[in-house]
């Protein structure tokens, strides 16, 4: 028995010596001679590595260059800034993966690419509204809805194109603000371009009185409209009866200037001046708003009677209107008197 135990305890002992982690030094100086010579092995790998991602960093800056180039020669600046940076980049992640595999051999392109596959999916959903809106950027610089200096209006906003970048469009407002309008928000509403073209309308209404000739003010307004020098000719300047109002009859003047904001705010200034004289000039009349204001008593008997009901104006020769309440309710006198006679029959 005491052999059997002593035999027992030295086996024990002997696997836990076998199991624990071996902490010599000259274990880990072999593995680090390992690691050593195999970095050595691969110092080659490495180096074609190396060369490959260079000559790949060198052509994507090349591939940039010429897009911006090209992209410049026909005036889409933004449009060749967007396309070459994506361009840029997309040639240093493919050098990238080419360098993988050749500093290690075991992995294959196939396996690098159904990772990238993968992994794009996680980033898209992370970055969705970064990715869309990069894609509406893009879009927006191909078809060119507008351009830059275009002065447009969306959203409430209104002001002048500055930039076009690949995440968000910079709109300068006439007071000198800055907006930065995310691209999916250009791209899904509607965008008022105030300079697509050349000429632009604005207009004006006028009231003159009643007794005035309409056909003379308008004379007189489309002739005040082409003393102005920067009302264009071509359309002509035109003066339109538009509407009966209270208490005048309103006259749209319309005139075409250039699209720009500072223009027309320019001639709006000067023509608004010289419609005012020119009908001071030839005695046509600019009344003021006029309002009637009717009091109508709706305790009167005559409430709802058209015929009768006063509204406001001087009660009838006959005698003062008696309030509702007063005529409605019953003669108690006359019906007092009548009940004491009954007593005293």
């Amino acid at each position: 028995m005491p052999t059997s135990v002593t035999e027992a305890h030295t086996s024990a002992q002997a696997a836990v010596t076998a199991n624990a982690p071996d902490l010599s030094l000259d274990l880990a100086v072999v593995r680090v001679e390992k690691w050593v010579s195999g970095f050595i092995r691969l110092l080659p790998n490495i180096a074609v590595a190396v060369v490959v991602f260079a000559i790949c960093v060198a052509v994507a800056i090349l591939a940039r260059h010429l897009i911006r180039r090209s992209s410049k020669r026909l005036a889409r600046d933004n449009l060749g800034d967007v396309l070459g940076g994506f361009a840029k980049w997309a040639i240093i992640v493919f050098g990238s993966l080419i360098s993988a595999t050749i500093v290690i051999p075991s992995l294959h392109p196939g396996d690098l690419i159904a990772g990238l596959g993968v992994s794009s999916i996680a980033i898209g959903f992370a970055f969705k509204d970064i990715l869309q809106n990069w894609l509406a950027g893009v879009l927006i610089l191909l078809r060119q809805p507008f351009q830059v200096n275009d002065q447009i209006e969306i959203n409430g906003h209104e002001g002048t194109v500055e930039r076009i970048e690949a995440r968000a469009t910079i709109i300068r407002t006439y007071d000198g603000q800055n907006v930065v309008m995310p691209n999916s928000d250009i791209y899904t509403n509607a965008v008022l371009v105030k300079t697509a073209h050349a000429k632009r309308r604005s207009q004006y209404d006028v009231g003159v009185g009643y007794g005035d000739d309409i056909d003379e003010a308008c004379r007189v307004i489309r002739e005040a409209l082409a003393s102005v020098d920067q009302v264009e000719a071509d359309p002509a300047p035109e003066a339109l009866p538009w509407d009966l109002a209270a208490s005048t009859v309103n006259i749209r003047a319309r005139w075409w200037t250039d699209s720009r904001r500072a223009d027309v705010v320019l001639v709006q200034s000067r023509v608004i001046p010289a419609i005012k004289k020119a009908l001071d000039t030839a005695g046509i009349d600019m009344p003021y708003d006029t309002q009637v204001q009717l009091f109508h008593d709706q305790s009167e008997i005559h409430d709802g009677d058209r015929a009768a009901q006063r509204e406001g104006w001087p009660a009838a020769s006959s005698g003062p209107t008696q309030p509702r309440r007063k005529a409605q309710a019953p003669d108690t006198t006359a019906s007092s008197s009548a009940e004491a006679s009954r007593d005293r029959g």
